[in-house]
């Protein structure tokens, strides 16, 4: 059974676990990859469901899983935590890599392990609450950087990825054309990460290489980051399109 049959499985017998015991179950965080999967096997769930990451438009999300007779709100076991240096005065910049890399380094498995928002010198994570506690007592550093970290409340999270506008030229609006575009790859390497099922649009896994981009979508390549195809605004001399689009910084 390969990795995608696995994800699938496990959210069907949740599924089916919610509804015979008439709770509602979540299951861990997923990545767009088992988002994608959730997405497709939709109809097969015997109960309603739902998803979620914390804070509106999170990538990792949670999926409830609703039995039909239940009707009251939902409370997803997410905790959010505030990360901040102890001396900001010579503290590093903190990076997504970097506070995930030391979030990993505690053992936690990736499933239990949200978002990670950044502003300015803090950070935000969102996790699994039964991980909550063994962050507050154990993380202590971010690279070089001593911290602290303390609970909050989702709803205090404002933080907003930041998103630089940029240009480009390309031969054509082609999903691979933009990627190797965007993260400086060449056209086979954006190919190949589109067949290794590493590219999403809109949060669903792209296959064609060849599909165009349309205007407001959100294309994700799993380790380059996301962007956001904004249109062409004309040709260069050589008939080549000239292309907006913003990059998500953090």
């Amino acid at each position: 059974m390969n990795e995608q049959e696995l994800c699938r499985k496990r959210l069907l017998d949740l599924a089916r676990l919610a509804d015979r015991r008439g709770i509602v179950l979540f299951s861990d965080f997923l990545g767009l990859n088992e988002l994608n999967i959730y997405r497709q096997s939709e109809k097969l769930f015997e109960t309603k469901t739902e998803s979620f990451g914390g804070v509106p438009c999170a990538e990792r999300q949670m999926i409830a899983f609703i039995p039909n007779a239940l009707c009251h709100e939902i409370r997803y076991p997410i905790a959010a935590l505030r990360i901040k240096p102890v001396n900001p005065r010579f503290a590093e910049p903190l990076g997504h890599r970097d506070v995930l890399g030391a979030v990993m380094n505690l053992g936690i498995d990736r499933g239990k392990l949200g978002d990670i928002l950044i502003c300015e010198n803090e950070a935000y994570l969102l996790c699994h609450e039964n991980t909550a506690e063994h962050f507050l007592e154990h993380l202590e550093r971010v690279r070089h950087t001593a911290v602290t970290a303390e609970r909050c409340q989702p709803e205090e999270i404002s933080v907003r990825q930041e998103l630089e506008e940029r240009t480009g030229i390309v031969t054509s609006d082609r999903l691979d054309a933009l990627l190797a575009c965007v993260h400086k790859l060449s056209r086979s390497q954006a190919q190949a990460l589109i067949r290794q099922e590493k590219v999403f649009v809109n949060g669903q896994t792209a296959v064609n290489p060849s599909r165009p981009c349309q205007a407001g979508d959100i294309v994700s390549a799993r380790g380059y980051g996301r962007f956001v195809y904004l249109a062409d605004y004309g040709e260069t001399g050589k008939g080549r399109l000239k292309i907006r689009y913003q990059i998500y910084r953090n």
